[in-house]
């Protein structure tokens, strides 16, 4: 049993610190691109600077033949692509392929400096993660890399699932979890064919009216994955990493990826993948708080004063908790401010300076993580 102490010691000799604290920077999207397409290469110049997060993807969609091709053309575009505020991802092959090895020690050795975060599928313990863990600490050892890369976890079996906050825990490295819907579903059993959102069939039927026994009733579609994110949500605000809803596979459907998309992130998650150019829009929108929403909570703030007791406001109760509610979406607003000219005049931020970013995501995370969702789950 290893001890506490030394859970923040580089697991290599050479290898950087582990950090304290993951970054809360804006993470609305994350961008899927195949880096063996050229064409779609091509286009990231116009992307970069309208995503959040742009991933290299290596695993799923890749065919096996072109597998060495992706992972060369996503050195590339790390070693040559301006990438300005915007992170870079990738997402290897998984643990159990024979691509994962390769993956991970070229992309660590030749471009692990322009690379914020990997992205691990099919993580089902703890284990996977302590592997993952010090073979990435050999490896910047050997780089010598100043910084540690990150490492994301794909929740899309059972067992993983079910040893959700062991994974959550299980390094320092752990930046976040997505959702892999399609994947989770098929090792469920789950009888749906549909990558991510609901699902017809999943209901719940009004009462039989008794005047009318017959009459037809009123359904109501439900979420399959409710307990899952929520889930999900609470083992990472327990560890103070960030949750991410995964694919959303209709792409015509755009109505319903923005409800399945607004359903995550009134849970708490901080954005969602986009595998499309049209989904992008919708991620930006739905995990950016509306300027409504920030008006009043900026009022409530107001308000309170110094945050202690109680008041009433238009007819509601507020107190201390409301006041922590409200700092959540007030101070992710103020950090898409910065970012995004047109959400600070929307915010009414337009004078917020960049260099006051960093304090911004710091208070965020706190309030975020340590603070806000264990009131909002009791009050």
């Amino acid at each position: 049993m290893r001890s506490a102490k030394d859970f923040f010691k580089p697991l290599a000799v050479g290898a950087p610190e582990p950090v304290r604290e993951i970054p809360f920077r804006p993470s609305r999207v994350i961008h899927f691109f195949p880096p063996q397409i050229e064409k779609m290469v091509a286009k990231l110049p116009d992307t970069i600077p309208n995503v959040d997060i742009l991933l290299g993807n290596l695993e799923d969609a890749i065919p096996m033949a072109d597998k060495a091709a992706a992972r060369a053309g996503f050195i590339h575009v790390a070693k040559t692509m301006p990438m300005g505020d915007t992170q870079l991802w990738t997402r290897v092959n998984s643990l159990d392929s024979p691509w994962f090895l390769d993956d991970v020690t070229d992309i660590v050795t030749q471009a692990g400096d322009k690379v914020d975060v990997i992205m691990i599928p099919k993580v089902e313990g703890p284990e996977d993660i302590h592997y993952v863990d010090r073979l990435l600490a050999q490896l910047e050892a050997r780089a010598g890399l100043k910084r540690p890369i990150l490492v994301h976890a794909l929740l899309e079996t059972a067992r993983g699932v079910a040893n959700v906050e062991e994974i959550c825990g299980a390094s320092p490295r752990m930046q976040g979890l997505s959702l892999g819907p399609a994947d989770l579903a098929a090792n469920r059993r789950m009888k749906t064919t549909r990558v991510g959102g609901g699902h017809p069939d999943y209901v719940v039927r009004k009462d039989p009216n008794p005047d009318a026994p017959d009459a037809p009733r009123e359904v109501f579609q439900q979420d399959l994955w409710h307990y899952t994110i929520a889930r999900m949500v609470d083992a990472c605000a327990m560890h103070g990493i960030l949750p991410f809803y995964g694919p959303f596979g209709d792409i015509k459907d755009v109505v319903a990826c923005e409800d399945q998309f607004r359903n995550a992130y009134l849970l708490g998650c901080v954005g969602a993948w986009s595998l499309h150019p049209v989904q992008i829009d919708i991620a930006k929108r739905v995990f950016s708080p509306r300027p409504q929403d920030v008006l009043q909570a900026q009022r409530v703030i107001d308000a309170m004063g110094d945050g202690t007791g109680a008041i009433m406001l238009d007819g509601k109760m507020e107190d201390d908790a409301s006041v922590k509610q409200c700092k959540v979406v007030v101070e992710l607003a103020k950090q898409l401010a910065a970012r995004d000219p047109h959400l600070a005049s929307l915010y009414g931020y337009p004078n917020l300076p960049v260099t006051g970013l960093f304090q911004c995501l710091l208070f965020a995370l706190a309030a975020l993580f340590s603070i806000c969702l264990p009131q909002m789950s009791g009050h």
